[in-house]
Protein backbone atom coordinates (compact mmCIF):
# COMPACT_ATOMS: atom_id res chain seq x y z
CA UNK A 1 0.00 0.00 0.00
CA UNK A 2 2.99 2.43 0.16
CA UNK A 3 1.78 2.82 -3.23
CA UNK A 4 -1.13 4.21 -3.12
CA UNK A 5 0.15 6.16 0.21
CA UNK A 6 2.40 8.13 -1.66
CA UNK A 7 0.72 9.09 -5.18
CA UNK A 8 -2.40 11.39 -4.78
CA UNK A 9 -5.05 9.78 -6.78
CA UNK A 10 -6.54 12.84 -7.66
CA UNK A 11 -3.35 13.66 -9.87
CA UNK A 12 -3.94 10.38 -11.82
CA UNK A 13 -7.26 11.40 -13.01
CA UNK A 14 -7.98 12.99 -16.67
CA UNK A 15 -10.79 14.29 -18.46
CA UNK A 16 -11.13 12.40 -22.17
CA UNK A 17 -14.48 12.66 -23.70
CA UNK A 18 -15.73 14.73 -21.37
CA UNK A 19 -15.32 12.08 -18.43
CA UNK A 20 -12.85 11.48 -15.78
CA UNK A 21 -11.01 8.76 -16.50
CA UNK A 22 -7.72 7.02 -14.83
CA UNK A 23 -4.99 5.13 -17.71
CA UNK A 24 -4.52 1.37 -17.78
CA UNK A 25 -0.48 1.99 -16.37
CA UNK A 26 -2.14 3.84 -13.63
CA UNK A 27 -3.94 1.22 -12.53
CA UNK A 28 -1.77 -1.68 -13.30
CA UNK A 29 0.77 0.38 -11.09
CA UNK A 30 -1.48 1.06 -8.09
CA UNK A 31 -2.88 -2.30 -8.01
CA UNK A 32 0.21 -4.05 -8.10
CA UNK A 33 -0.35 -5.88 -11.11
CA UNK A 34 2.63 -8.65 -11.84
CA UNK A 35 2.17 -8.45 -15.78
CA UNK A 36 1.30 -4.20 -15.59
CA UNK A 37 -0.72 -3.34 -18.20
CA UNK A 38 -0.85 -6.98 -19.87
CA UNK A 39 -3.36 -8.06 -16.64
CA UNK A 40 -5.08 -5.20 -16.62
CA UNK A 41 -6.00 -5.29 -21.15
CA UNK A 42 -6.40 -9.05 -20.31
CA UNK A 43 -9.36 -8.90 -17.69
CA UNK A 44 -11.02 -6.66 -20.16
CA UNK A 45 -10.64 -9.10 -23.06
CA UNK A 46 -11.89 -11.81 -21.11
CA UNK A 47 -15.51 -10.20 -19.71
CA UNK A 48 -15.96 -7.67 -22.65
CA UNK A 49 -19.62 -7.79 -21.55
CA UNK A 50 -18.42 -5.90 -18.32
CA UNK A 51 -16.48 -3.36 -20.27
CA UNK A 52 -19.13 -1.48 -22.52
CA UNK A 53 -17.32 1.48 -23.78
CA UNK A 54 -19.13 3.71 -21.73
CA UNK A 55 -16.73 2.21 -18.77
CA UNK A 56 -13.82 1.58 -20.93
CA UNK A 57 -11.89 2.31 -23.98
CA UNK A 58 -8.45 2.80 -25.29
CA UNK A 59 -7.44 6.34 -27.31
CA UNK A 60 -7.75 6.63 -30.56
CA UNK A 61 -4.52 7.58 -32.28
CA UNK A 62 -6.08 11.53 -32.09
CA UNK A 63 -6.60 11.60 -28.79
CA UNK A 64 -3.64 10.00 -27.56
CA UNK A 65 -1.13 12.96 -29.74
CA UNK A 66 -3.65 15.23 -27.55
CA UNK A 67 -3.41 13.45 -24.38
CA UNK A 68 0.38 13.80 -24.75
CA UNK A 69 0.51 17.74 -25.62
CA UNK A 70 -2.30 18.84 -22.92
CA UNK A 71 -0.54 16.84 -20.10
CA UNK A 72 2.76 16.99 -20.90
CA UNK A 73 3.14 13.43 -20.18
CA UNK A 74 4.94 10.01 -21.80
CA UNK A 75 3.49 7.62 -18.88
CA UNK A 76 1.68 5.49 -21.65
CA UNK A 77 5.25 5.39 -23.61
CA UNK A 78 7.02 4.34 -20.22
CA UNK A 79 7.03 0.53 -19.32
CA UNK A 80 6.01 -0.26 -22.63
CA UNK A 81 9.81 -0.74 -23.81
CA UNK A 82 9.61 2.48 -25.49
CA UNK A 83 7.22 1.48 -27.72
CA UNK A 84 3.95 3.42 -28.26
CA UNK A 85 0.80 2.43 -27.80
CA UNK A 86 -2.39 4.19 -27.19
CA UNK A 87 -3.34 3.40 -23.81
CA UNK A 88 -6.73 2.29 -22.51
CA UNK A 89 -9.20 4.55 -19.88
CA UNK A 90 -11.67 3.39 -17.20
CA UNK A 91 -14.27 5.47 -16.11
CA UNK A 92 -15.48 5.30 -12.51
CA UNK A 93 -17.81 3.02 -12.99
CA UNK A 94 -14.95 1.12 -15.17
CA UNK A 95 -12.98 1.06 -12.04
CA UNK A 96 -15.31 -0.55 -9.87
CA UNK A 97 -15.52 -3.38 -12.49
CA UNK A 98 -11.74 -3.83 -12.91
CA UNK A 99 -11.43 -4.37 -9.07
CA UNK A 100 -13.95 -7.39 -9.29
CA UNK A 101 -11.56 -8.92 -11.32
CA UNK A 102 -8.62 -8.63 -10.64
CA UNK A 103 -7.51 -10.85 -7.78
CA UNK A 104 -4.48 -8.73 -6.25
CA UNK A 105 -4.37 -8.17 -3.02
CA UNK A 106 -4.51 -4.80 -2.95
CA UNK A 107 -7.40 -4.45 -5.75
CA UNK A 108 -10.40 -4.19 -3.44
CA UNK A 109 -8.25 -1.31 -0.81
CA UNK A 110 -7.32 0.33 -4.09
CA UNK A 111 -10.62 0.53 -5.68
CA UNK A 112 -12.25 2.31 -2.19
CA UNK A 113 -9.57 4.91 -2.34
CA UNK A 114 -10.26 5.30 -5.99
CA UNK A 115 -13.70 5.23 -5.85
CA UNK A 116 -13.68 8.11 -2.88
CA UNK A 117 -11.65 9.94 -4.67
CA UNK A 118 -14.16 10.53 -7.81
CA UNK A 119 -16.95 11.37 -5.53
CA UNK A 120 -14.75 13.91 -4.02
CA UNK A 121 -13.44 15.58 -6.87
CA UNK A 122 -17.23 15.32 -8.51
CA UNK A 123 -18.19 17.19 -5.28
CA UNK A 124 -15.92 19.64 -5.65
CA UNK A 125 -16.78 20.52 -9.13
CA UNK A 126 -20.16 20.73 -8.25
CA UNK A 127 -20.29 23.03 -5.51
CA UNK A 128 -17.67 25.63 -7.00
CA UNK A 129 -19.34 25.37 -10.83
CA UNK A 130 -20.20 28.94 -10.40
CA UNK A 131 -16.39 29.84 -9.51
CA UNK A 132 -15.12 27.75 -12.31
CA UNK A 133 -17.61 29.16 -14.71
CA UNK A 134 -16.13 32.90 -13.77
CA UNK A 135 -12.75 31.58 -14.05
CA UNK A 136 -13.20 30.06 -17.65
CA UNK A 137 -14.40 33.50 -18.98
CA UNK A 138 -11.63 35.35 -17.35
CA UNK A 139 -9.31 32.52 -19.04
CA UNK A 140 -10.64 33.44 -22.66
CA UNK A 141 -10.28 36.96 -22.17
CA UNK A 142 -6.92 36.55 -20.82
CA UNK A 143 -6.21 34.39 -23.71
CA UNK A 144 -7.41 36.37 -26.10
CA UNK A 145 -4.95 39.71 -24.51
CA UNK A 146 -2.01 36.98 -24.25
CA UNK A 147 -2.65 35.96 -28.06
CA UNK A 148 -2.23 39.67 -29.12
CA UNK A 149 0.64 39.86 -27.07
CA UNK A 150 2.35 36.77 -28.37
CA UNK A 151 1.68 38.01 -31.93
CA UNK A 152 3.76 41.06 -31.00
CA UNK A 153 6.78 39.30 -29.30
CA UNK A 154 6.59 36.98 -32.76
CA UNK A 155 7.29 39.56 -34.36
CA UNK A 156 10.13 41.47 -32.54
CA UNK A 157 11.45 38.58 -31.57
CA UNK A 158 12.93 35.61 -33.67
CA UNK A 159 13.21 32.28 -32.34
CA UNK A 160 16.11 29.97 -32.26
CA UNK A 161 14.89 25.77 -33.44
CA UNK A 162 18.02 23.61 -34.41
CA UNK A 163 18.76 23.47 -37.79
CA UNK A 164 19.28 19.18 -37.46
CA UNK A 165 18.19 17.06 -34.75
CA UNK A 166 17.67 13.36 -34.53
CA UNK A 167 14.76 11.75 -32.84
CA UNK A 168 15.47 8.07 -31.27
CA UNK A 169 12.67 5.23 -30.30
CA UNK A 170 10.07 6.52 -28.30
CA UNK A 171 10.58 9.95 -28.61
CA UNK A 172 7.24 10.50 -29.90
CA UNK A 173 5.93 13.94 -27.70
CA UNK A 174 9.58 15.56 -28.36
CA UNK A 175 9.20 14.78 -32.31
CA UNK A 176 5.58 16.18 -32.49
CA UNK A 177 6.82 19.09 -30.13
CA UNK A 178 9.15 20.41 -32.46
CA UNK A 179 6.67 19.99 -35.78
CA UNK A 180 4.30 22.18 -33.53
CA UNK A 181 7.47 25.06 -33.17
CA UNK A 182 7.96 24.96 -36.94
CA UNK A 183 3.86 25.51 -37.55
CA UNK A 184 4.19 27.83 -35.35
CA UNK A 185 6.60 29.85 -36.91
CA UNK A 186 4.78 29.91 -40.31
CA UNK A 187 4.15 34.02 -40.96
CA UNK A 188 2.85 33.08 -44.61
CA UNK A 189 2.69 29.72 -45.69
CA UNK A 190 3.32 26.09 -44.89
CA UNK A 191 3.80 23.45 -47.27
CA UNK A 192 3.99 19.54 -45.92
CA UNK A 193 4.64 16.91 -48.59
CA UNK A 194 4.12 13.29 -47.12
CA UNK A 195 2.72 10.37 -49.08
CA UNK A 196 0.93 9.34 -45.75
CA UNK A 197 -0.90 12.43 -44.51
CA UNK A 198 -3.92 11.56 -42.28
CA UNK A 199 -5.98 13.31 -39.88
CA UNK A 200 -3.58 13.44 -37.34
CA UNK A 201 -1.43 15.91 -38.73
CA UNK A 202 -4.37 17.95 -38.95
CA UNK A 203 -4.53 18.20 -35.24
CA UNK A 204 -1.14 19.67 -35.27
CA UNK A 205 -1.93 22.28 -37.56
CA UNK A 206 -4.63 23.76 -35.57
CA UNK A 207 -1.32 25.41 -33.69
CA UNK A 208 -0.81 27.71 -37.48
CA UNK A 209 -1.75 31.11 -37.34
CA UNK A 210 -5.59 31.36 -39.32
CA UNK A 211 -3.94 33.30 -41.84
CA UNK A 212 -0.79 31.12 -42.53
CA UNK A 213 -1.85 29.53 -46.07
CA UNK A 214 -1.00 25.71 -45.83
CA UNK A 215 -0.65 23.26 -48.99
CA UNK A 216 -0.26 19.04 -48.14
CA UNK A 217 1.15 17.30 -51.07
CA UNK A 218 0.32 13.83 -50.81
CA UNK A 219 0.00 10.39 -52.58
CA UNK A 220 -2.87 8.52 -50.34
CA UNK A 221 -6.08 9.81 -49.61
CA UNK A 222 -6.39 9.55 -46.16
CA UNK A 223 -7.59 12.69 -45.79
CA UNK A 224 -11.60 12.95 -46.35
CA UNK A 225 -13.32 15.42 -48.38
CA UNK A 226 -15.15 16.04 -44.90
CA UNK A 227 -11.91 16.07 -42.72
CA UNK A 228 -10.35 18.97 -45.18
CA UNK A 229 -14.28 20.83 -45.16
CA UNK A 230 -14.44 20.82 -40.97
CA UNK A 231 -10.90 22.32 -40.98
CA UNK A 232 -11.25 24.92 -43.39
CA UNK A 233 -14.53 26.01 -41.68
CA UNK A 234 -12.22 26.77 -38.94
CA UNK A 235 -8.70 26.93 -39.12
CA UNK A 236 -9.10 28.02 -43.47
CA UNK A 237 -6.74 27.73 -45.99
CA UNK A 238 -5.35 23.99 -46.23
CA UNK A 239 -5.61 23.01 -49.28
CA UNK A 240 -4.06 19.19 -50.30
CA UNK A 241 -2.76 18.30 -54.17
CA UNK A 242 -2.25 14.13 -54.75
CA UNK A 243 0.91 13.46 -56.66
CA UNK A 244 3.33 10.40 -56.58
CA UNK A 245 6.53 11.88 -57.82
CA UNK A 246 7.69 12.60 -53.85
CA UNK A 247 9.39 9.97 -52.26
CA UNK A 248 11.22 11.58 -49.11
CA UNK A 249 9.16 13.97 -46.59
CA UNK A 250 9.72 17.73 -46.94
CA UNK A 251 8.10 20.54 -44.80
CA UNK A 252 8.64 24.26 -45.90
CA UNK A 253 7.90 26.70 -43.95
CA UNK A 254 7.43 30.23 -45.52
CA UNK A 255 10.95 30.53 -47.27
CA UNK A 256 12.92 27.50 -44.73
CA UNK A 257 12.60 23.96 -46.27
CA UNK A 258 13.05 20.84 -44.03
CA UNK A 259 13.84 17.67 -44.91
CA UNK A 260 11.53 14.82 -42.64
CA UNK A 261 13.25 11.48 -42.24
CA UNK A 262 9.45 9.66 -41.19
CA UNK A 263 6.48 10.33 -42.04
CA UNK A 264 4.32 13.07 -39.96
CA UNK A 265 1.95 10.43 -39.08
CA UNK A 266 4.65 8.12 -37.50
CA UNK A 267 7.21 10.93 -35.84
CA UNK A 268 9.53 8.88 -32.97
CA UNK A 269 8.43 5.50 -33.66
CA UNK A 270 11.72 5.17 -34.67
CA UNK A 271 14.67 6.74 -35.15
CA UNK A 272 14.91 9.45 -37.54
CA UNK A 273 16.30 13.14 -38.42
CA UNK A 274 14.32 16.55 -39.10
CA UNK A 275 17.22 18.53 -41.11
CA UNK A 276 17.32 22.23 -42.31
CA UNK A 277 18.40 22.27 -45.95
CA UNK A 278 19.91 25.42 -46.61
CA UNK A 279 20.60 25.75 -50.23
CA UNK A 280 17.74 27.82 -51.45
CA UNK A 281 18.63 26.62 -54.72
CA UNK A 282 16.77 23.45 -53.80
CA UNK A 283 13.63 25.58 -51.80
CA UNK A 284 12.80 27.40 -55.11
CA UNK A 285 12.80 23.57 -57.17
CA UNK A 286 11.01 21.81 -54.25
CA UNK A 287 8.14 24.61 -54.75
CA UNK A 288 8.36 24.46 -58.03
CA UNK A 289 7.53 20.99 -58.04
CA UNK A 290 4.56 21.31 -56.50
CA UNK A 291 3.48 23.75 -58.69
CA UNK A 292 2.73 25.88 -55.56
CA UNK A 293 0.79 29.68 -56.74
CA UNK A 294 -0.32 31.81 -53.82
CA UNK A 295 -4.47 31.61 -53.42
CA UNK A 296 -4.59 29.23 -55.97
CA UNK A 297 -6.83 25.44 -55.83
CA UNK A 298 -5.05 22.15 -56.57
Amino acid sequence: MNEVDEVKIENLIYEIRGKQVMLDSDLARLYECKNGTKEINQAVRNNPLKFPERFSWKLTDDEAIKFLVKNFDQKNIDGRGGRYKNPRVFTEEGVAMLATILKTKVATIVSIKIMDTFVAMRKFINENKDIFRKINNIEIKMLEHDSKIDELFDALEPKRIESQKIFFNGEIYDSYSLIIELIKEAVKRIIIIDNYIDKSILDMLVYKKKSVEVIIVTSKDYLTKLDIDKFNKQYPNLKVKYSNIFHDRFMIIDDTLYHVGASLKDLGKKCFAIGKIEDKEYLKKIVEVTNYKKSSHF
